[in-house]
């Protein structure tokens, strides 16, 4: 059964240009290279919300905990840290 990564944050202030192309070149093309299929991505304009939520999908519950735990997952984790905060995952079935 799939199931969905969500992760959420706020951009870094005064990082932004260096966190969108973090992103663009490094962080998304290493989540799919992992396993995960990008699913949704989301901006919060205005409100007090995460300004960004990102899903991936994971085939089952077993290979998502086994990217998560990976260290090529922690070493992009790490690297997005840089450019982010208030960062958050959570897994949950895919509905």
């Amino acid at each position: 059964m799939p199931v969905k990564l969500l992760m959420s944050w706020d951009i870094a202030p005064e990082r932004e240009q260096e966190y969108f192309e973090f992103v663009v070149r490094e962080f998304i093309p290493g989540v799919q290279r992992m396993g995960f299929e990008l699913s949704d991505a989301w901006a919060t304009v205005f409100g007090s919300q995460p300004q960004i939520l990102v899903g991936a999908v994971a085939p089952t519950p077993t290979r998502a905990r086994e990217i998560l735990d990976s260290s090529e997952w922690k070493s992009l984790q790490n690297q997005l840290m840089d450019y982010v905060r208030n960062y958050s995952d959570k897994i949950v079935d895919v509905r």
